[in-house]
């Protein structure tokens, strides 16, 4: 079982940053992939970004890739999500999630998600 809190949502202007982080508890949680997703009012969840256990593998939308980063620290139990160059378009409710194999869907996992807002 892997318990996953989300923290570092809030408003920012576009073009600036923030930095998500979710802490996860359970025994398990370093061999666990870990991913990002969003959920903007009246559309369905979207895949952000994720990594595999050990962080050698990363993966990236489209939408996110070369502005947001996806990192873990094992030691800390917790998954990180840098995102810069904000724009409006990714306001959304962000949720990290974790599974046992690295995907960029399913996963088993899922945290109570943290709001970003990004103003023009």
């Amino acid at each position: 079982q892997v318990q996953l809190v989300e923290s570092g949502g809030g408003l920012v202007q576009a073009g600036g940053s923030l930095r998500l982080s979710c802490a996860a508890s359970g025994r398990t949680f370093s061999t666990y992939a870990l991913g990002w997703f969003r959920q903007a009012p009246g559309k369905e969840r979207e895949f952000v970004a994720a990594i595999s256990w050990r962080g050698g593998n990363t993966y990236y939308a489209d939408s996110v890739k070369g502005r947001f980063t996806i990192s873990r620290d094992n030691a800390k139990n917790t998954v990180y999500l840098q995102m810069n160059s904000l724009k409006p378009e990714d306001t959304a409710v962000y949720y990290c999630a974790a599974n046992p194999l690295l995907t960029t869907s399913r996963y088993k996992y899922w945290g109570q998600g943290t709001q970003v807002t990004v103003s023009s």
